[in-house]
């Protein structure tokens, strides 16, 4: 079992404590005892309303199940399952005024296809393709931008 330290009431683990205190904060100008104080006032601010999403979120897995189990595919039709999707609140109603405007996002992000990760699940080979793909992608950008940008 990993070791934990004690900090701010939280229980950390020690390779995450010596990597904060060691490698990441040395140079931000903030302090161990100042960021895990902080860290833990956060999760006591986020804990609870993390704890009611995830009920949130088994309701709607529950009805989600259900519906499934009694609607086969076999007779699937979309416009019910999009009824019931509203329903059950899953689907919210498209909100009035709302304006989605981006600027200063790189061309690698805006312009540049990037390896898709949807594949159809039926087949576990398809799967394992995408995974490759992407790992292989993520791969040769990660050697792309460790290469040195002139030869001598």
């Amino acid at each position: 079992m990993a070791e934990r330290i004690q900090c701010a009431g939280l229980a950390v683990d020690s390779a995450l404590h010596a990597l904060l205190v060691e490698e990441i904060l040395p140079g931000t100008g903030v302090e161990p005892d100042t960021f895990w104080r902080d860290f833990a006032a956060l999760l006591a601010d986020l804990m609870p309303r993390n704890a009611h999403l995830l009920e949130v979120r088994e309701a709607l897995q529950s009805q989600l199940d259900a519906w499934h189990r009694e609607h086969p595919q076999d007779r699937f039709d979309a416009l019910a399952y999009k009824t019931f999707l509203e329903d059950i609140g899953y689907l919210l109603p498209q909100p009035d005024g709302v304006q989605v405007v981006t600027a200063n996002v790189d061309d690698e992000i805006a312009r540049v296809a990037g390896p898709q990760l949807v594949v159809p699940v039926m087949n576990a080979r398809f799967a394992l393709n995408a995974a490759n793909a992407q790992n292989e992608a993520s791969t040769h950008t990660r050697i792309a931008s460790a290469a040195p940008t002139e030869i001598q």
